[in-house]
């Protein structure tokens, strides 16, 4: 039976100050109506039964994201203790998952993504459902189709020709990369053998299992110490003890990198990983003046900026070209559209000030 497992653990700190420790990038609403771990969920609507949906965040996030999806029962929100990276995720809720069904196929997923169509997205995770059914061993990624040499995706590179006689272009992975520089990312883009990294997987839970079992046996023991006392009193203090000692890995140099058997779907679905401010004017679109704007705003000869704020907290701009400006509560950010990637350097300031009520 097919189970989904959503990762909502991000912090989300390209975002600030609309994204905070305690209200991240995935529980905001960005770009429609709903935040973006509840249109996660609301793209899996039908593909899987409630029941066998898990998502696993960090432990403050637990009763936020309860209380925006609150049709998940409760026990499906598995807070994680430290911080330890993606592979120690995977392997948490592939044990979760094998505990109640050993030979369930797995669909894994990041929170802050943004896709469609849902129907093509769905039709394209029972693609490769089919794909691990036809052969347990495979391990099965979804590639994204590049359009511009970008730097800030890792890439996977296709191995010959795609499989006959399936329905979306599927082929064996030759190697992931890691993310390129600009030069590297033209040739991987001249190339046309190249896929943006989803970031999106389906395997069989016992599959992922026997992988780290094989490449990180020390996790694993540390992971099955903690599936041992599934549905028992001490479950929580173990996961606690447990979890905290794994040494954290990303699960592409954790499995993906070293299994022998995967392979690489072409995604037929839209697909944008969200990854700053940037990325809000292509997905929402901008107006005359090449703005973007979410909220009350005047712009007098304002251009190709993106204006947010919320509250019904008006912002007025003069003179201002390629910015971005974004207002919450109780901090403010003016920002050149070419310096975005200091953000980060803000917030490490503000950590490094014990400024915390803004964090």
């Amino acid at each position: 039976m097919l189970h989904a497992m959503i990762m909502a653990g991000g912090s989300g700190t390209r975002f600030w100050p609309a994204s905070r420790k305690l209200n991240p990038k995935q529980l905001l609403n960005l770009t429609g109506q709903r935040s973006m771990i509840q249109s996660t969920a609301d793209r899996l609507s039908g593909l899987c039964p409630l029941e066998n949906l898990l998502i696993v965040t960090n432990q403050s996030l637990v009763e936020s994201i309860s209380q925006q999806l609150p049709e998940v029962p409760r026990g499906s929100i598995i807070g994680e203790p430290a911080k330890r990276d993606t592979a120690p995720c995977v392997g948490l809720a592939a044990a979760l998952i094998a505990s109640r069904d050993p030979e369930a196929t797995m669909v894994v997923m990041p929170a802050d993504h943004v896709i469609g169509p849902d129907d093509v997205f769905q039709d394209a995770l029972n693609h490769a459902a089919e794909l691990v059914e036809e052969d347990p061993s495979r391990i099965v990624t979804f590639g994204i189709k590049p359009s511009y040499p970008a730097e800030a995706f890792g890439y996977i590179e296709r191995d010959g020709e795609a499989l006959v006689q399936k329905r979306l272009p599927s082929y064996s992975v030759n190697r992931f990369r890691e993310k390129p520089d600009l030069e590297t990312a033209k040739a991987f883009l001249a190339a046309g053998s190249f896929y943006w990294n989803s970031g999106i997987f389906v395997w069989k839970v016992k599959t992922i299992l026997a992988a780290l079992q094989e490449f990180q046996p020390a996790m694993l023991a540390h992971i099955n110490t903690i599936a041992s006392t599934i549905g028992t009193p001490s479950f929580d203090e173990t996961l606690q003890r447990e979890f905290t000692a794994i040494e954290g890995t990303s699960i592409d140099y954790a499995v993906m990198e070293k299994h022998e058997n995967v392979m690489v779907v072409e995604a037929p679905f839209q697909w944008d990983d969200l990854g700053n401010w940037s990325a809000i004017p292509r997905l929402k679109g901008v107006d005359e003046a090449g703005n973007t704007i979410d909220g009350e705003h005047i712009g007098i000869d304002t251009e190709n900026s993106l204006v947010r704020t919320e509250n019904g907290h008006l912002i007025v701009t003069i003179g201002m070209k390629d910015c971005i400006v974004v207002h919450t509560p109780n901090a403010t950010l003016v920002a050149d559209k070419n310096q975005e990637q200091s953000i980060k350097q803000v917030v490490a300031e503000l950590e490094r000030r014990g400024l915390d009520q803004y964090l």
